[in-house]
């Protein structure tokens, strides 16, 4: 089992910035990929940001440009730096971490508890 910890979101206000972090902890060994999600109310979650053990990484084309990914194996650590945030932006986001039988944004995988990210206008 992997637990995940978020911290880091807030409010801020446009083109602004905000750094997120996530923090593994239990089986770390067993995680290959880890990934932000985020949701708004009333729409289903979508996955932002992902990167591998190795470092390859993914981006959803609204955030390419403005978001960074990066991780730290030796931390256990994953961090999402937001830059030039718009209020589209806002959003609960979610750290996930994704096992051996299961990929990055299956139920049946690790997920932190989100932490909320509003983008003022």
């Amino acid at each position: 089992q992997v637990q995940l910890v978020e911290s880091g979101g807030g409010l801020v206000q446009a083109g602004g910035s905000l750094r997120l972090s996530c923090s593994a902890s239990g089986s770390v060994f067993s995680i290959n990929v880890m990934g932000w999600y985020r949701q708004v109310p009333g729409k289903q979650r979508e996955l932002v940001a992902s990167i591998t053990r190795t470092g390859r990484t993914y981006y959803e084309n609204s955030v390419k440009g403005r978001f960074t990914v990066s991780r730290d194996n030796t931390k256990n650590t994953m961090t999402l730096q937001m830059n030039s945030l718009k209020p589209e932006d806002t959003a609960v986001y979610y750290c996930n971490a994704d096992n051996p039988d299961y990929g990055l944004g299956s139920a049946l995988t690790s997920w932190g508890q989100g932490t909320q990210v509003s983008v003022s206008s």
